[in-house]
């Protein structure tokens, strides 16, 4: 054995003595190394989506209903002029609709795992549909109602010590 570590011995103890090292052991960290020091950076902010991956996905469905339109006419045989201009029609009507910015109002859509920027954008307008109902103005900061609450009670006191030497 080497630096006196392991067994003096492996008789008995059900093992060859072989010394291996303890993977369950956690190095110490640097404490906060990689954390700012500053509370301002810590603050929660929220994801922006990319708007090209939402207009992708937004002309991507458009050409799905495309594509499920074409393989039905395919299906009853429609001539293939007649299949190119219905596509065409549908197309042109499902952009117009989609660059209007007419969204259903429906229940809540439920997104699948992947589709991050999806739901970031749904929280975003989730977040200011909140904003607005509770009337809270869009420049709103957080704890700014305390800080002035702090400040009247600052001047007011100086008030009562100016009051006080007079």
């Amino acid at each position: 054995m080497s630096d006196n570590v392991g067994l003096s011995t492996p008789r008995g103890s059900g093992t060859s003595g072989y010394v291996q090292r303890s993977l369950a052991h956690m190095k110490p960290r640097d404490y906060g190394a990689p954390y700012p020091k500053d509370l301002d950076s810590l603050r929660h902010k929220q994801r922006q989506p990319d708007k090209g991956i939402l207009d992708h996905n937004r002309k991507r469905e458009v050409e799905v209903k495309v594509f499920e339109l074409r393989d039905k006419l395919e299906e009853e045989e429609v001539d293939e002029d007649e299949i190119e201009s219905q596509c065409d029609e549908l197309r042109k009507k499902l952009l117009a609709e989609m660059n209007s910015g007419k969204q259903s109002s429906g229940p809540r859509k439920h997104f699948k795992e992947h589709q991050v920027h999806e739901m970031a954008d749904a929280k975003i307008k989730e977040s200011e549909r909140l904003r607005k109902a509770l009337k809270i103005s869009s420049n709103y900061e957080e704890g700014s109602h305390w800080r002035k609450q702090e400040e009247r009670l600052r001047s007011g006191l100086e008030k009562g010590e100016e009051e006080g030497k007079d």
